[in-house]
């Protein structure tokens, strides 16, 4: 059991039933906050901040051999307003590919440091074949992240602003134990002035995030028209 969130164990079932022939590529974002200094399980820090002790665990080798992709990453600009230091999104070729990752020895050597350095975290799935998007391609100096709730299925937005793109939240593996509907993501230039206007939703946590690597648009195009293509097929 991690320390830094609660696990959503009907969700995690979910997620690994999910019958082969229904199941496809998932984004699994994440919102992190880091420990001051990290916290290994023999009472040292490891001479490492939290966030450092996250940049040892980056399990970039084990992502590459299940056929997963970083699909962004990048840190909160104003981590002392929102409380996150960190936003994620990994695309795994499938939810089962998620769930086996965690048995496997290298993801587990290396989870130690995750384990170390973060404080608390909120872990949901989108598909990405699911997310609407209205131009967030080429490079943006911030990205706003909203991840929201709504009390009425019926008030999601269907159409999303330019530069910004929309999609459901399937579920939460991993949080503080709220639940979420929507994921948006905008893109913007200038962080002060450029902000989208603060809807009423029931809840929500919204990140600036200066995008160090950012594959969004095109993981989203890729699953769209797979997805096309499969029901057209």
């Amino acid at each position: 059991m991690p320390r830094y969130g609660t696990i959503d164990f009907d969700y995690a079932g979910r997620l690994a039933s999910y019958p082969p022939d229904e199941d496809g590529p998932v984004l699994m974002v994440n919102y992190m906050k880091y420990r001051e200094r990290a916290a290994y399980k023999d009472g040292s820090d490891g001479g490492r901040t939290g966030m450092e002790a996250d940049d040892e665990y980056a399990p970039t080798e084990v992502l590459a051999d299940i056929g997963a992709v970083v699909a962004f990453f990048g840190d909160v600009t104003d981590p002392q307003g929102t409380g996150w230091d960190r936003i994620g999104i990994v695309q795994y070729p499938s939810r089962r590919a998620f769930i086996d990752m965690q048995s496997r020895r290298d993801f587990r050597d290396k989870h130690q440091h995750k384990e170390a350095g973060m404080d608390h975290t909120i872990v949901f799935a989108v598909p990405p074949h699911t997310v609407v998007a209205n131009g967030i391609g080429g490079h943006h100096a911030h990205v706003v992240f909203d991840l929201v709730r709504h009390d009425r299925v019926e008030a999601h937005p269907t159409t999303p602003d330019a530069g910004q793109a929309v999609g459901p939240v399937e579920g939460t593996i991993l949080g503080d134990g709220r639940s979420w509907t929507e994921l948006r993501i905008t893109c913007i230039t200038d962080p002060d002035t450029d902000r989208p206007a603060l809807d009423e939703v029931a809840d929500r946590e919204r990140v600036v995030v200066r995008p160090k690597i950012d594959r969004l648009a095109t993981l989203i195009q890729r699953a769209t028209t797979a997805a096309t293509t499969e029901t057209e097929g």
